[in-house]
Formats: structure tokens, C-alpha cells, sequence
């Protein structure tokens, strides 16, 4: 599956932005999707996931609240809200697939990355 990540741009902190990022296949349904995030000269790091059937959401502990993870099957696309920007969110993010399912937080669950998309924070 190929993946395209979108929606990211240059912020105030405090705004919300919400990331998209579309796959190319109608087995979209069949894949858990992940949201990881890569800060400069820091390693890339687990956002959220969510499962092949949306019943399941993760997060990173430090973002529970701020993030939203959702998937819209008719369009094959899985969404990234994030609320109350921080310029600490600044970073590089990608979507990931996977047909895993455990280890959902763990990036070497997934198979299939996207290209990146760049959020910028300014404070």
C-alpha cells in the first residue's frame, strides 16, 4: 500500500492542524494505522495508532488529549487532529500501515511508510 501524508505547515502555537494521510488501496480496511513524528537530530518516535477496525486508539502518553487519531473507510484516509500546538511538536510526521496487530507503538510493526509531512510551531 502507498501512503500519502498531508497537512502540515507552519503554525502559532496554541492552533490545531489535522494531518491526512491517504492510501492508495481498498484494502485500507485491512491495515492498523500509526502516526510517528521525527523532531530534528532526535529519533522518530510513535504518535498514535489505530486499529484495522477503529474499535482501538493509541497515544503517546504525553499527548493523550491533545491528539486525535481517526480512519474515514470510504475515503481510505487516516487523520491526525492536534490541538493546543506546542512548538515541541515541531518535527517531520509519517503515517505508517501495518496488517499487524500488536505493537501497534512500535515502529518496526510497520511495513508501509509514507513520505512525511512537515509541522512547524512557531512560539
Amino acid at each position: 500500500v502507498q501512503l500519502q501524508a498531508s497537512g502540515g505547515r507552519l503554525v502559532q502555537a496554541g492552533s490545531s492542524l489535522r494531518l491526512s494521510c491517504a492510501a492508495s488501496e481498498r484494502t485500507f480496511g485491512r491495515y492498523a494505522m500509526g502516526w510517528f513524528r521525527q523532531a530534528p537530530g532526535k529519533e522518530r518516535e510513535f504518535v498514535a495508532a489505530i486499529t484495522w477496525s477503529g474499535g482501538r486508539t493509541y497515544y503517546v502518553d504525553s499527548e493523550k488529549g491533545r491528539f486525535t487519531i481517526s480512519r474515514d473507510y470510504a475515503k481510505n484516509t487516516v487523520y491526525l487532529q492536534m490541538d493546543s500546538l506546542k512548538a515541541a511538536d515541531t518535527a517531520v510526521y509519517y503515517c505508517a500501515a501495518t496488517v499487524a496487530a500488536q505493537r501497534l507503538r512500535d515502529r518496526d510493526a510497520y511495513d508501509h511508510w509514507g513520505q512525511g509531512t512537515v509541522v512547524t510551531v512557531s512560539s
